[in-house]
């Protein structure tokens, strides 16, 4: 019985058309395009600013895309799965929203959360279920409205976050393409540095945590920026020693788009030039889970089949990790 893999067979995306760029948020708070792009690397994010508008709905414009990218009916669909932390509802899933809209009637769908991890977590699960033998068809999507989280009165965050979605389709092949290996962790240790501190069943929505603005994102960066250089690099080294793997034979590494120099320090530690890295931080900013997929979008003409990718996410929790996969398809060809 030959080996079943699992490819990614196309990618889909949409971000919001509204941007927000650093010379505007200069006039909502302390902050000036120097010190933004010499720090974080970022000059412009993209926001969904119409009223009554979640993540659900970034969502299915990118699944909707990748439906009619690989030619696939609705209803071929076996799974799909959603990382976010920012959903529509506390419940429903944002996912059965999603399906709900596009019609995936044959379908079942779930949300993780996995902070900015979540593109990797959420394809080992995939990886796994297309590896069953028993699903065919299975979806990740990424879905962040992060400005729904960020308090723009916080010059040291507010700059950071975008909006935006991505996926991709999982499909088994035969072929020695696809997802490769993966080194997944969470350590339990960034519940501190980095959270939502208010609107969870540990502190549910009240005065107090609204009057104290206990419903944004907290985030302590030098602590942050720490945690995710060392267990980036060292995962993605990990990777690359196990799978023989070195700066002449990886195509691209495509990092989570957090920082710019979290990214220069994963290349330098893999001696890869940055012009093999992805890149798209500076016009997105940080979408969380979706700023992996998004790069895979935003550069998938220039994927070519049997490419080399080093994919490396470091989020709260903390969780991190890094896998390998090996390109399916043409991407100029799509």
């Amino acid at each position: 019985m030959e080996k079943i893999n699992a490819v990614i067979t196309g990618v889909g995306g949409y971000v919001p058309d509204y941007v927000l760029n650093n010379d505007e948020l200069s006039r909502m708070v302390d902050t000036n395009d120097e010190w933004i792009m010499s720090r974080v690397g970022i000059k412009e994010r993209r926001i969904l600013n119409e009223e009554g508008l979640g993540s659900s709905y970034m969502a299915r414009k990118a699944v909707k895309q990748l439906l009619e990218k690989t030619k696939t009916a609705p209803e071929d669909v076996d799974c799909l799965i959603l990382a976010t932390i920012t959903p529509d509802y506390p419940t429903p899933s944002t996912a059965s929203i999603v399906v709900g809209k596009l019609g995936l009637t044959n379908c079942f769908a779930y949300d993780i959360s996995a902070a900015c991890s979540g593109f990797l977590f959420a394809m080992e699960q995939a990886v796994g279920l297309v590896q069953s033998g028993r699903y065919k068809k299975v979806i990740v999507c990424c879905a962040e409205k992060l400005s729904s989280i960020v308090d723009y009165t916080d010059r040291n965050t507010c700059a950071l976050f975008g909006d935006g979605a991505a996926a991709v389709m999982v499909e088994p092949t035969t072929e020695d393409y696809g997802w490769k290996d993966s080194i997944l962790r969470t350590d339990g240790v960034g519940l501190p540095f980095l959270c939502v501190k208010g609107g969870g069943s540990a502190c549910p929505p009240s005065h107090f945590s609204l009057d104290h603005r206990m419903h944004y994102l907290h985030q302590e960066g030098r602590t942050v920026y720490k945690f995710a250089v060392s267990n980036m690099t060292e995962t993605t080294t990990q990777i690359v020693e196990r799978n023989g793997l070195s700066n002449t034979n990886i195509d691209w590494v495509v990092p989570h788009q957090a920082n710019v120099r979290i990214i220069q320090a994963v290349a330098d530690r893999l001696e890869v030039p940055m012009d093999k890295v992805m890149l798209n931080i500076e016009h997105f900013g940080n979408t969380s889970g979706a700023t992996i997929p998004l790069a895979l979008w935003e550069y998938e003409k220039q994927l070519k089949k049997g490419d080399n990718l080093v994919l490396t996410a470091f989020g709260a929790g903390f969780c991190f990790g890094s896998a390998y996969v090996k390109w399916g398809y043409d991407g100029d060809k799509i």
